[in-house]
């Protein structure tokens, strides 16, 4: 039972590893793929750095679960087991929690882009280095919103159709001759 702790600690940090969320502009979400967001154009106006915090909901669970059959493994049953139970739950929760924030903590952006029509948004994104004020962006809404340069091309409107070459003149009528 003495080797319990690390070893929880070790099986904790090894299952939320793969839990921690990825956050960059350039990585989706599985059920991000393949839906259609909304597009704006905007650029930079202000930016500030930002803690990105980790909820821990899934450490803590994870740690509760493992921390409950570690305590449930004292004793022989009845009260003691009971207690124990508990208190590795409550401490597997507390030591998940803390794994789960030293994995998905991170730093990040806050930025301001302006629309063309003038209006405001924020989006907060984790990127390695931050877009400079100015700079061109689109804005892409949806269930992982998301700041990337504008990397569009300018769209012409279609032209239209050339005019039909202009029917010519009949001929006027020869004026009478007189003699």
């Amino acid at each position: 039972m003495r080797n319990l702790p690390p070893l929880l600690t070790v099986c904790l940090a090894a299952c939320l590893a793969a839990c921690g969320p990825t956050y960059s502009r350039d990585t989706y979400d599985p059920r991000a793929v393949q839906q259609a967001n909304k597009v704006d154009q905007g650029q930079i106006v202000g930016i500030r750095k930002v803690d990105i915090s980790a909820n821990g909901a899934t450490g803590a669970a994870v740690g509760g679960a493992a921390g409950g059959i570690a305590g449930s493994q004292v004793g022989s049953g009845g009260a003691l087991t009971a207690f124990t139970a508990l208190g590795g739950t409550l401490l597997g929760g507390l030591i998940g929690t803390s794994v789960e924030h030293l994995q998905g903590d991170t730093d990040g952006y806050e930025y301001i882009v302006r629309k063309p029509n003038g209006e405001l948004l924020s989006v907060v994104q984790k990127d390695a280095t931050p877009f400079a004020i100015g700079a061109k962006v689109l804005v892409i809404e949806g269930p992982q919103a998301r700041i990337v340069s504008d990397y569009t091309v300018p769209v012409e409107a279609p032209k239209p159709p050339p005019a039909p070459p202009p029917k010519p003149k009949p001929p006027e009528p020869a004026a009478p001759t007189q003699t």
